[in-house]
């Protein structure tokens, strides 16, 4: 029986243990990481560029693609270098410094989706407001409580779970340091503590569905009583992709924590990991320039710029 006290490391799921595949593995998830990284920096560079984008809506964008680029720089590089040098190894502080940031980045995301809900139904429902609700000052202050929001559910749920007797070995049978797996290795009734913990994130998550499920019934009530139909039309595509992300985000997290017992396995661990953990990452920047005509005027100008 080992514990906490005398491990110092851990070992991740090892997702094949053929050389081609770990390969195949790496370049996989190497074009993955680079597609984020680069459709997360175009946003955030022209965001930053383009004075026309100093607004409330991509001001929060940016803040997003942010914390994107962070989540996804937690997980997949170390899970690549495993993969290319064939190992499984992550040290005790690395997966305690994976488990913080990763719970930080998505939980300060949602927090922060939240907020950007706020953000459009000010702005469709109350848009002579709009100045006023959402001047400089409020939008930083919103912000910086989403990410500090994150910092503070991050450092909750790191303390409790890593402070729990780890009784049942060291293997983790995920790609990446993840709180539940992290829990199966505790004692017997160890746990319980970080369940109530979970149970409580659950909660304010819970709320902060519901206030984003209510502005939208609100947005989209507003947006249907509009005369102009080029007007709802431009309503709807400052307000659909965001809705697109929160439902990619929300769908798979939802199903990764209450999936029943009786259909888990390794393997659909495994994927439903990646669909949270990495491919909202990746998709988001491509959710929000398809529709939006701003940021890809913006991201054209940007292009045109770097070219010359």
């Amino acid at each position: 029986m080992s514990n906490s006290s005398s491990i110092t490391h851990f070992l991740l799921l090892e997702l094949t243990d053929t050389q081609q595949l770990q390969l195949l593995h790496f370049w996989l998830f190497l074009a993955i990481y680079l597609a984020a990284l680069l459709g997360n920096g175009l946003i955030i560079t022209a965001i930053a560029w383009d004075h026309h984008l100093h607004t409330p809506m991509y001001f929060f964008l940016l803040n997003l693609s942010l914390l994107d680029l962070g989540a996804i720089s937690t997980t997949v590089p170390k899970s690549m270098a495993n993969s290319l040098w064939h190992t499984r190894d992550i040290s005790y502080a690395g997966c305690a410094a994976q488990v913080f940031f990763f719970v930080f980045l998505v939980a300060a995301e949602f927090y922060l989706l939240t907020v950007m809900s706020y953000d459009r139904y000010v702005a469709i429902c109350k848009p002579l407001h709009y100045g006023t609700l959402l001047g400089t000052r409020a939008c930083v202050h919103m912000a910086a409580a989403a990410w500090a929001s994150g910092l503070l559910t991050a450092v909750m749920h790191t303390a409790t779970t890593f402070s729990l007797p780890l009784c049942q070995g060291n293997a983790v049978d995920q790609f990446f340091c993840e709180i539940p797996h992290i829990l199966r290795l505790s004692c017997s009734n160890s746990y319980l503590r970080e369940v109530g913990m979970l149970g409580f994130s659950l909660s304010v998550v819970s709320l902060c569905f519901v206030f984003i499920v209510v502005s939208y019934v609100q947005v989209f009530s507003a947006v249907m009583r509009m005369p102009s139909e080029q007007g709802r039309h431009k309503a709807f595509a400052t307000c659909l992709p965001h809705l697109a992300v929160v439902s990619l985000f929300v769908s798979t997290a939802i199903f990764a924590d209450l999936k029943p017992p009786s259909i888990s396995s390794p393997s659909l661990d495994l994927v439903v990991s990646v669909l949270y953990s990495v491919v909202p990452p990746t998709l988001n920047p491509l959710i929000y320039s398809l529709r939006n005509q701003e940021l890809k005027d913006a991201l054209r100008k940007l292009t045109s710029h770097i070219s010359e």
